[in-house]
């Protein structure tokens, strides 16, 4: 089985709203519980059953390499992704059964399921993220970075191929979401689904920023993290654009935070490809390896692509126009950036002005918008 294999799940359409609400609340239950110290952190986490179709009789016939997946979780993230067409979630993967949990005592099983006589197996989540709300558009966009391999390794679609779910899947940028010290970073400790319960309301903006701003390359290429900073900042900068009184700072935050974890993946996804030797950089006074040293801040990512070593290396990756940019204009973007992040972090008030030039940069309102460009940086 592949390194980076995962599973991709739909949720029946008919149930779309009621479904995901009653996973989440079960779940923000468990985090709430935690937060009071009732429960450890072992027991944050949700099941969520695979319902038997009717219409089948017998066994999923990949049952057992589905459950096989749970012998990489203490190695790897293994994702499942979760659809109903029109939006679309990840869930980190911490165990699967086919034992029914329903019979268990004390397990957090959502009321969801009384409805339903039988599920082929469970999976037990250890946290969700929201990727796309209310857009089928972007979802047939994200799925098409998912790869079938019983379908000769094309890319997933919902046209036609949505069959014998949950399918396994396989993704070429094997990406992480759910990082704890990248969490730690974005979310201030939250786990991802506390956050996307705080930024809630977004969808219609989102849509926006990709529909009438951004473009679909763009906001196709941006993390999904970078996505909800980005149309958080911008609903705050519409919310309060009149409010001379407003501090402006929170939209400050959030913008930057939409660089840096764009910025931050990009490097992470660099750094695996170049040489060894390429990869080591000062940092205070040691040589260290850049994928040993977790989430960036916006300097810290600045000095490490300002490193000469470390921009021959990555350059080869990049086309041409890509790399100058990536490697020369944007450390500086950042250090400015981040020099304006530091004051609003600690206290210092952010005016109306600051803020609007920071965001026509990053959005692209009269010129060509920063997270537009980082967002369609492709790595050859």
């Amino acid at each position: 089985m592949p390194a980076n294999t995962h599973l991709l799940a739909l949720w029946n359409p008919a149930y779309a709203t009621s479904a995901m609400e009653r996973h989440l609340d079960t779940l923000l239950g468990r985090m709430l519980r935690y937060r009071a110290g009732e429960i450890s952190a072992d027991d944050v986490y949700v099941w969520w059953g695979k319902v038997r179709s009717e219409h089948r009789e017998g066994e999923l016939p990949h049952l057992k390499e589905i459950c096989a997946l749970e012998d990489h979780v203490d190695s790897r993230e293994v994702h499942v992704y979760l659809t109903d067409y029109r939006s679309l979630f990840v869930a980190h993967l911490g165990e699967v059964t086919c034992e029914d949990v329903r019979e268990l005592d004390d397990e957090p099983v959502p009321d969801y399921y009384r409805e339903f006589s039988e599920c082929d197996c469970w999976f037990q989540l250890w946290d969700i993220r929201r990727i796309v709300t209310d857009d089928t558009i972007e979802v047939v966009n994200q799925l098409k970075k998912l790869r079938d391999p019983s379908y000769h390794g094309r890319p997933v679609s919902i046209y036609g191929g949505m069959r014998d779910l949950p399918i396994i899947v396989t993704r070429e940028d094997d990406i992480v979401f759910f990082d704890p010290d990248r969490r730690q970073h974005l979310t201030e400790g939250k786990f991802w689904a506390e956050f996307d319960a705080e930024h809630s309301g977004i969808g219609a903006i989102e849509r926006e920023l990709r529909d009438n701003m951004l473009g679909d390359k763009a906001w196709s290429g941006l993390n999904s993290a970078a996505r909800t900073f980005a149309a958080s900042a911008e609903k705050l900068m519409r919310d309060h654009r009149a409010d001379v009184a407003f501090d402006f700072s929170p939209v400050v935050v959030e913008l930057c935070k939409a660089y840096e974890v764009q910025a931050n993946e990009l490097l992470q996804r660099l750094a695996r490809l170049i040489p060894d030797a390429k990869r080591f950089v000062n940092v205070d006074g040691r040589s260290r390896p850049i994928n040993e040293l977790g989430h960036l801040t916006l300097g810290e990512l600045s000095r490490v692509l300002l490193d000469p070593d470390v921009a021959e290396g990555m350059r080869h990756w990049l086309n041409r126009d890509d790399g100058n940019w990536f490697l020369g204009s944007l450390p500086v973007i950042l250090k400015n950036l981040a020099d304006t992040r530091n004051a609003a972090a600690h206290s210092t008030r952010v005016d109306r002005e600051t803020a609007l030039q920071i965001r026509e940069r990053a959005l692209g309102v009269g010129c060509e918008g920063e997270l537009a460009r980082l967002g369609k940086i492709r790595i050859n």
